[in-house]
């Protein structure tokens, strides 16, 4: 049964519309705004009946408290008032009312009314709904298909196996760090953490432009060689920039192309392939920064074997200032035992 706030300061006019409202409803009378505050801590009402006309706090400003809460600002209100004019509806439908009754109300214009609204809100309920899960299975595909452009790259890429999935546990264990250090917050409160973490995949997706020759060589890289691995990072995020272009971006993209063209980045200015220095460069760059090296230091290749965990914190820590934002290297270096763990698959 849907549940009714009726807020009115007379007991007759409660009285009144608990009479026209019961057995269709479970109706619900405060005398005042304050105790309609208190009641919908424990009880969420379907619709709100609303006197505009009130002490201490009037009808318009408690419509303005509901809209400004989270909780309640979905909640349909229909004003109940004795003066009409156009003034107050103006206020009242800018305050998002969605009607008005006039006082004294008849029983079926007050029934009509509340069907009518209750209606609405359902119908713009059940499309919501419909709209979430049509956008969560959009966003389910889009990393599926960014997952598997991922791993087509790291297929290529014999000798970094393993590097995206290891990526991503490192990461997420340092973004969850920061934020729980209040490290660049601000700027870390307005990110999707789940999509900036998923976009991060693709950071070394310019690698597709990469000859297997020069990828795949077992051993040092002459300079022309290096030169051409490295345009990997500007290639990267071409890529994803055309993607946007063709699909009108969105979030996740616009991660994923800081992530892959800023992620080889000095804090110095001395990296590539723009020279950036400090907090010039994105923080996803900054961030992945940290987590790309740690991974290549720990991991074995070809041309060299595996340093111990201590050993890539060491080098690490040796770096800040250098090629790592400070701030963010001592938050790695306080949860570098996470990283270890990770790395172990523990």
């Amino acid at each position: 049964m849907k549940i009714i706030f009726v807020v009115d300061d007379s007991a007759v006019n409660l009285t009144k519309a608990k009479q026209a409202l019961e057995g269709r409803y479970r109706v619900l009378t405060l005398l005042s705004a304050e105790k309609m505050f208190t009641l919908i801590e424990k009880v969420m009402p379907d619709l709100i009946l609303l006197d505009v006309e009130m002490p201490e706090m009037d009808g318009f400003t408690a419509l303005q408290k509901l809209k400004e809460n989270k909780k309640t600002k979905h909640i349909p209100v229909i004003f109940l008032t004795a003066f009409s004019d156009e003034a107050r509806e103006t206020r009242g439908f800018e305050l998002k009312a969605v009607d008005f009754i006039a006082k004294p109300f008849s029983t079926p214009v007050l029934l009509n009314r509340i069907s009518h609204h209750l209606h609405i809100e359902g119908l713009v309920n059940e499309q919501t709904k419909m709209l979430q899960h049509k956008t969560q299975q959009l966003e389910q595909l889009n990393t599926s298909i960014i997952s598997i452009i991922a791993e087509l790259v790291e297929n290529r890429d014999k000798l970094t196996g393993g590097h995206i999935e290891r990526s991503t546990k490192y990461l997420r264990i340092l973004i969850n760090a920061m934020l729980e250090r209040g490290i660049y917050a601000e700027e870390l409160q307005d990110w999707d953490k789940e999509a900036a973490i998923a976009s991060a995949r693709l950071h070394d997706v310019g690698k597709i432009k990469i000859s297997d020759l020069i990828l795949n060589k077992p051993g040092k890289l002459t300079a022309a060689e290096f030169e051409l691995m490295k345009s990997h990072a500007a290639e990267g995020e071409q890529i994803i920039e055309h993607m946007i272009t063709q699909t009108n971006g969105g979030l996740f993209l616009h991660y994923a192309k800081f992530f892959a063209g800023y992620h080889h980045e000095h804090w110095d200015g001395k990296g590539y392939p723009r020279q950036l220095k400090g907090t010039e460069i994105p923080l996803q760059g900054r961030i992945m920064a940290i987590v790309d090296v740690y991974d290549a230091l720990v991991s074995a290749r070809v041309y060299k074997p595996a340093f111990p965990h201590k050993e890539a914190v060491r080098i690490i820590m040796s770096e800040k200032d250098k090629h790592f934002d400070p701030k963010i290297a001592d938050i790695f270096f306080e949860v570098s035992a996470k990283f270890e763990a990770a790395a172990k698959g523990l």
